[in-house]
């Protein structure tokens, strides 16, 4: 009993930092709008880069990244000396989890977000740092290469929950004692994938949004072929 109290504050601690809307808040204070209202209305960095530019969009990016770590450091720390090695990494897990799902449903913003790439990256390297500079070369590698912020968000999704579990059976400590984090990165994927079904359709229908270089190369394109 004592346990499932204890998962519930790391799932509120979890929930809590996630909903932190620094999207809305930057774009509002910059440029006076409710990011709502502009393009695709999640409040992630990609959103707040079309409303905001730039600067914004990457601000609110590494803001996302921040408060899905923040969620783990806080519980690791109310909770390491509260519950034993095998269930901490459950309680962790599930911090994470709840990250991303207080950042795409955040009470703050009536329920509404992002699509929780930023805090899920955030958790998995409050877990283990590489995942950062992993996220940062594939998201930048994608983003520049593809534009499409869905796949990019789409593939990192896919590829924490590979990484924890390569680490696993690779048996790295103290991944090799747990499949928490493993559970945990394939929830937190798909919650992120439910949260682009309509990025998804609009994949298989070949008309999903590009955003960045590919972006300004078809609007030039566009323009070529309209004179």
């Amino acid at each position: 009993m004592i346990s499932v109290f204890y998962f519930l504050v790391a799932a509120l601690i979890g929930y809590l930092c996630g909903a932190i809307p620094f999207g809305y808040l930057y774009v509002r204070l910059v440029k006076g709008v409710d990011i709502r209202t502009v393009g695709s209305g999640r409040t992630g960095g990609t959103n707040s880069l079309r409303a905001a530019g730039l600067g914004v969009g990457l601000a609110t990016s590494f803001s996302d990244v921040g408060k899905g770590a923040l969620g783990i450091i806080l519980s690791r720390w109310i909770l390491v000396n509260q519950l034993s090695p095998e269930l901490l990494p459950w309680a962790l897990a599930l911090a994470g989890v709840m990250s991303v799902i207080g950042h795409n449903w955040s009470v703050f913003m009536g329920w509404r977000g992002g699509a929780g790439t930023g805090p899920n990256v955030g958790w998995g390297t409050a877990v283990w740092w590489p995942m950062l500079p992993i996220a940062v070369v594939v998201m930048s590698g994608m983003l520049l290469g593809i534009g499409m912020a869905s796949v990019a968000s789409l593939t990192m999704g896919a590829l924490i929950a590979i990484v924890f579990f390569v680490l696993y059976v690779a048996g790295v400590h103290p991944f090799d004692t747990t499949l928490a984090y493993t559970v945990g990165g394939l929830v937190a994927f798909i919650i992120v994938a439910w949260a682009l079904r309509p990025n998804i359709r609009r994949l298989l229908d070949g008309t999903e949004r590009v955003v960045g270089p590919r972006a300004r190369l078809k609007r030039r394109r566009e323009a070529q072929d309209s004179h």
